[in-house]
């Protein structure tokens, strides 16, 4: 056994390093996994930058307590357990043994709270721990971030098996693809404004969140996909995952947009729109190209990046059903990774994986991450 654990560590905005951390002493209920990859999240983008308010004005908001280990879309193996963790940590009740692949929900509830008593808690919690933004890397045991050979993982942290035959490079996708579980989510309407088989989806902005939406949306069966992004690297990206239409918004104005949008949906707008830009202004406009009774999806603004002007006549008069997302719930893990499984040989989910990285590069990737070329970067802290 190692005496000491490397990981990348955000010391403030801007600034990576490696350290070495202790091995830890296991708490009853616990596990020690062993990282295979992490994939980098926008949350990640935001606090590299600065941008570190989460949850801004409800009970959870939070500022990232640096320094911290980044990363919470992970897959790795279990390195050493707990006999309390091998029957209770697996969130289906599956028993768990050094070797097997799990991947774990990033945000600890605290099970006390009113959202936690009254709504299954996560992701409402209003006092939620989470795994690579919310935890300091200078409180022991240290390892909450999976930019690490190995992280810990808490006796109450949400944990999933993860099924024989899905590659660990696709698994690596199921917290985000978690996140699109608000097509799900608007599915729950009535027949006038549900997302519904058969029904038209516009993404704004097709980076792995929007990548995310479309897969999940292709998955269920939407009849049509429009894909608007300013980067035409990433709308080639969305072609390749099925996307019907794509606009480039770096070679297009808001009205011809509009018009492109009202020609591919015979005039009325889309069924339902989700904004994955993370651009104040996307919501704006995105609320002008849904149609009258129709589904809008608020997916990207995960960070404050700022106010923009709404005219709330517009979601009056067009009958509009806003949905915000700022999570995802624990129920969906198992779930799409039985998806992507199902779909391994008529989607190219081995390929989502653009760019990979080891942990003194963390740096490096976090810049790559937000150019046209990568579809989805990783951290790879063994290679």
């Amino acid at each position: 056994m190692a005496e000491t654990i490397r990981a990348a560590v955000m010391t403030k905005p801007g600034s990576m390093e490696v350290q070495e951390f202790p091995w830890p002493v296991l708490e009853p209920g616990a596990m020690l996994l062993k990282i295979e990859y992490c994939g980098i999240c926008g949350t990640d983008k935001h606090t590299f930058r600065g941008e570190t308010v989460q949850y801004k004005g409800t009970p959870a908001e939070s500022t990232t307590p640096f320094p911290i280990i980044p990363g919470h879309e992970l897959v790795g193996t279990v390195a050493e357990i707990t006999d309390e963790a091998r029957t209770g940590l697996e969130y289906a009740g599956r028993p768990l043994k050094e070797g097997d692949r799990v991947v774990v929900c990033p945000d600890v509830a605290c099970g006390k709270c009113y959202a936690c008593r009254n709504f299954n808690g996560y992701p409402w919690c209003e006092n939620q721990r989470g795994y690579g933004n919310q935890m300091s890397s200078s409180v022991a045991p240290h390892l909450f971030g999976a930019w690490s050979e190995y992280m810990y993982v808490l006796p109450n942290a949400f944990t999933y098996l993860v099924p024989d035959g899905l590659p660990p490079k696709v698994a690596q996708f199921a917290e985000l693809l978690a996140c699109a579980f608000s097509l799900d989510q608007a599915q729950t309407g009535s027949l006038m404004d549900g997302h519904q088989f058969g029904r038209t989806l516009l993404i704004q902005g097709v980076g792995p969140l929007g990548l995310a939406h479309l897969i999940k949306a292709r998955m269920m069966g939407a009849d049509r996909i429009i894909v608007m992004d300013t980067f035409a690297e990433r709308l080639e990206v969305a072609r390749k995952f099925g996307a019907d239409d794509t606009i480039d918004v770096s070679e297009t104005t808001v009205a011809e947009r509009r018009e492109l949008v009202m020609q591919y949906t015979n005039g009325r707008g889309a069924d339902t729109a989700v904004e994955c830009a993370g651009r104040p202004e996307a919501f704006v406009e995105g609320l002008s190209l849904v149609r009258r009774g129709g589904t809008y999806i608020e997916s990207g603004m995960y960070v404050d990046m700022g106010e923009v002007m709404v005219n709330p006549h517009l979601i009056c008069a067009g009958n509009l059903r806003i949905l915000g997302l700022s999570n995802h719930p624990v129920t969906a893990y198992i779930t799409g990774m039985d998806m992507m499984l199902r779909h391994l040989d008529d989607m190219p989910l081995r390929d989502i994986v653009s760019h990979e990285y080891g942990l003194a590069d963390a740096a490096e990737a976090i810049h790559i991450s937000q150019q046209p070329e990568s579809t989805k970067v990783v951290i790879a802290p063994w290679a």
